[in-house]
């Protein structure tokens, strides 16, 4: 494996006494690191980079011009409480993008997993969690307390309404309010999110395989039938009888805590 270049600073760049920069890090011009921030092995911030409060970005992890990234949160409760944000490793956050520490209410941490991006202009709030692989599109935002399941796409101009849980390799249509909780492999669109069927883009190109993806859509049209009882009766139905893991998956979802109520099939869709 190659060697990590000399860390670098450019001379207009701030770096505040306390900040902890790792092995082969490297600060553009006009960047400002505040005495809290934690940046791992090979973290590049190209320039006009602010990265503030108790914030650890893990290793080779890039930033691009004019994010901002571990502010206080846009919540008028927050009092000043020592808060954290933690971004994983891998990650492309692209222009303006911002990113905001916890709450003490929402258990005082923002967490952002591995090798996701973060396109531009896209939000992500107080208290999130966000999982693995993750996509944002550019202006997209996530409200605070939403839960983002690994491999999931958000698309661009996207509003994920807080408290609202997207569920594993989930995907949102450009231009969608989801106001409410997604199940695993959901496909969502419309301008007030309707779940419209399943991701079979995304599951085909995971190299899932076609036995998998027959059992979900089985599942879903099972899902869809408001002759078998509520939403919730229907999906614990479908966990008696499950034996695929990905069903298993989409059961343990729904019947799962949560503070807000489901996108729900529409009758008699086969997608």
């Amino acid at each position: 494996m190659a060697s990590r270049p000399e860390t670098q600073i450019h001379p207009s760049s701030i770096v505040e006494p306390g900040a902890q920069l790792g092995q082969g890090v490297q600060i553009g011009p006009f960047c400002h690191i505040g005495e809290e921030v934690v940046l791992g092995d090979g973290v590049e911030l190209k320039s006009h980079v602010v990265v503030t409060g108790d914030t650890r970005i893990c290793d080779d992890t890039v930033i691009f011009p004019f994010s901002c990234i571990g502010e206080i949160p846009q919540d008028l409760k927050f009092k000043g409480e020592s808060t954290k944000l933690i971004i994983g490793a891998r990650n492309r956050i692209r222009e303006h993008v911002t990113m905001n520490t916890g709450t003490e209410g929402g258990g005082g941490v923002t967490r952002v997993g591995d090798d996701g991006l973060f396109m531009a202009g896209c939000h992500v709030a107080h208290d999130v969690q966000v999982g693995d692989r993750v996509i944002v599109v550019n202006n997209a935002a996530l409200a605070g307390h939403c839960i983002i399941g690994d491999d999931v796409i958000i698309g661009g101009l996207s509003g994920i309404h807080q408290w609202v849980r997207i569920g594993q390799g989930a995907i949102i249509g450009a231009v969608s309010m989801v106001t409410n909780d997604v199940i695993p492999y959901g496909l969502v669109q419309a301008p007030r999110g309707e779940l419209d069927g399943l991701n079979l883009v995304g599951l085909k190109r995971r190299g899932l395989a076609r036995a998998d993806i027959s059992e979900l859509r089985a599942a879903f049209q099972r899902l869809s039938n408001e002759a078998g009882g509520s939403f919730m009766e229907r999906a614990k139905d479908l966990g008696e009888t499950a034996q695929s893991e990905h069903v298993k998956q989409i059961v343990e979802f729904v019947t799962g805590e949560t503070d807000r109520s489901f996108l729900t099939p529409k009758p008699g869709n086969r997608k």
